[in-house]
């Protein structure tokens, strides 16, 4: 599986910048495909109960760890590396009331700011895509989970139909991955690293779907807020379109799509 030389550094930037804000635009808070219906799944299949004391890794801006406290009564430590995100998602939680129940640490989540078997779960949605070394990210959700403990994460994925080298240097270009990992690759990661797999599911044709949705919103309603957020430069929002476009076409041909890993650390 080929990687891009994209790196850290390329995340933050969009993240920090204009473009963090406008996937926010787009996807609303939580940053991820299937919002509040999608983490009720996850949370459910995952078996997340009242007192619980989880990890968001990527935390992006705490609304993944706002959600599980607000709706299973847990306490969250959510962990990323990008200050921005970081920045809104404290004053969130502030302003939430939730002051005593999130707290966020600053750091590359390849190495997790927490000791061994200090979690009841670990919990990712959609941001392990930006990282390069996946496997590193689910040893360290390993290491810092309690014996018994769950891993619980969505991700973009290559699809069943595979891509190209041009495919994916094109869709990983645009959206900053270094790479995609499959079903499969991360269902062996899962396994490598001491844990039972308890579900795994393929989400790509509810993920064509949703960028279809995205689509729709950026042309037909919130053309006016995304051109405001980058500036008015309608060249960009049109080339971006085109690589919106794109990424549609490959995903209902079932060449990069969506999955959901539940796993309990043995």
């Amino acid at each position: 599986m080929k990687k891009l030389d994209i790196g850290l550094p390329d995340v933050q930037a969009v993240y920090d910048g204009p473009e963090g804000v406008l996937w926010e635009l787009i996807m609303g808070e939580q940053i991820h495909v299937g919002g509040f219906k999608s983490s009720m799944e996850l949370a459910t299949k995952a078996g997340i109960k009242a007192g619980m004391h989880g990890l968001d890794i990527c935390s992006a801006l705490g609304a993944g760890c706002r959600f599980l406290v607000k709706n299973f009564g847990v306490t969250m430590t959510g962990q990323d590396a990008t200050r921005t995100m970081l920045q809104k998602a404290g004053e969130r939680v502030q302003a939430e009331g939730f002051s005593g129940k999130i707290e966020f640490q600053e750091g590359d989540v390849t190495t997790i700011l927490s000791p061994n078997s200090t979690f009841d779960f670990v919990w990712g949605e959609d941001t392990w895509c930006y990282v390069t070394d996946k496997g590193r990210v689910i040893s360290e959700a390993a290491r810092v989970l309690k014996p018994g403990g769950i891993l619980a994460f969505t991700d973009w994925i290559e699809g069943p139909a595979g891509l190209s080298d041009e495919e994916a240097n094109r869709v990983n270009s645009f959206m900053k991955f270094p790479y995609m990992e499959n079903q499969r690759g991360y269902e062996q990661l899962i396994r490598d690293n001491g844990m039972e797999l308890i579900s795994s599911d393929d989400l790509t044709e509810e993920f064509a779907g949703y960028v279809d949705f995205y689509i729709k919103m950026l042309t037909e309603q919130l053309t006016f807020d995304a051109l405001k957020i980058i500036g008015d430069d309608m060249e960009l929002f049109q080339a971006m379109g085109g690589e919106m476009g794109n990424m549609a076409q490959i995903a209902h041909e079932g060449k990069m799509g969506r999955g959901r890993f539940v796993a309990r650390k043995v």
